[in-house]
């Protein structure tokens, strides 16, 4: 009898315990998708855009001024040039590893032509830092690193447009994210060109409706708070988009990961996964990278880390296709407003 009883309290003191441990979860995942909804927005789900509030654009520059970047002088070429890289020292005034040669070719060399060849052995590598190429970060408590993805500068008639993907911007059944700022040429909490918030954020709708991998790209029209009048390309160049793509092609994918405070790269060929997916083999491209360009000949962006799998696995990157749906969202997002 005595053994039955302390059997049935001891399975009676685990279910309690079991509840309460299920109870305390649940209210630790309350109280973060709280924390999370404190930072997104509906925006227009229908036609995929949101205008980004001033108020709490201003509040996330100031916090990631006042947090893990500060803004110091550019150093090396002059701002805007991106004509040139160097693959084969540590970035100027850079605490990170030193930056090696990851067999890719000098910018200035069309890959197309020759001159290019893959990464050897097929592992991303630390990266100069780029004027054109940066962090995305989302401070406050919305559950994310300081900077969770990554973004370029693409050229644009209005000279304020950054390319990343739409998974990054836009969280599920959340919402748009209020709280981003855009780092280019970020490294080891250096701010060389500012820190740029969106003034509006363009997604596909087919992306909302229910995150198709296909249409995981997104496009920022952004500025410098305190410094009205200033154009983001201007300061730090562009990549420009190359829509249609002929596949397979030399490519260079780059990427901040979350773990790191400088760029990581892997030169190897893009190639066509499928009708709508783009593919690069390199491993060590980790979380963090998502939103980050797939090049080609040097400064032709053909895809941004994305897709298929959130943007791949421990071997392989993918990023949605830049077909019809791509061009149609880039001409939306730049148009005159």
């Amino acid at each position: 009898m005595f053994t039955r009883v302390r059997g049935r309290a001891v399975r009676v003191t685990l279910l309690v315990g079991v509840g309460c441990a299920v109870l305390i979860g649940c209210a630790g995942l309350l109280w973060r998708l709280h924390d999370m909804a404190a930072y997104v927005a509906d925006g227009d789900p229908a036609r995929g855009g949101y205008v980004q509030d001033a108020e709490s654009a201003d509040r996330a520059a100031a916090a990631v001024l006042a947090g893990p970047a500060r803004e110091v002088p550019p150093a090396g070429p002059a701002a805007g040039d991106t004509s040139t890289r160097d693959t084969g020292s540590r970035d100027a005034g850079g605490s990170g590893p030193p930056v090696r040669g990851t067999g890719g070719p000098p910018a200035v060399v069309p890959w197309h032509s020759g001159g290019w060849r893959p990464s050897d052995p097929l592992v991303a590598r630390p990266a100069a830092a780029e004027p054109a190429i940066g962090a995305l970060f989302s401070p406050g408590e919305d559950a994310d690193q300081d900077h969770h993805c990554s973004a370029s500068v693409v050229h644009s008639p209005g000279g304020d447009l950054v390319a990343t993907a739409a998974h990054c911007v836009y969280r599920g059944v959340l919402g748009f994210r209020t709280n981003l700022a855009f780092v280019p040429g970020y490294r080891d909490g250096a701010a060389p060109y500012g820190v740029w918030v969106p003034t509006r954020v363009d997604v596909d709708p087919r992306w909302i409706e229910d995150q198709d991998p296909d249409f995981d790209v997104a496009f920022l029209r952004v500025r410098r708070p305190g410094h009205p009048g200033e154009r983001l390309e201007d300061a730090t160049g562009a990549q420009t988009v190359r829509f249609g793509p002929e596949l397979p092609a030399p490519a260079r994918v780059v990427g901040y990961p979350n773990a790191t405070e400088y760029p990581v790269e892997c030169f190897n060929t893009a190639r066509a996964e499928g009708p709508a997916q783009l593919r690069l083999d390199c491993a060590d491209v980790p979380d963090g990278t998502s939103g980050g360009p797939v090049l080609t000949d040097a400064h032709t962006l053909i895809g941004v880390v994305g897709g298929r799998d959130g943007g791949g696995d421990e071997e392989t990157s993918y990023s949605s296709l830049f077909g019809d749906g791509v061009r149609a969202l880039y001409e939306r997002a730049a148009a005159p407003r």
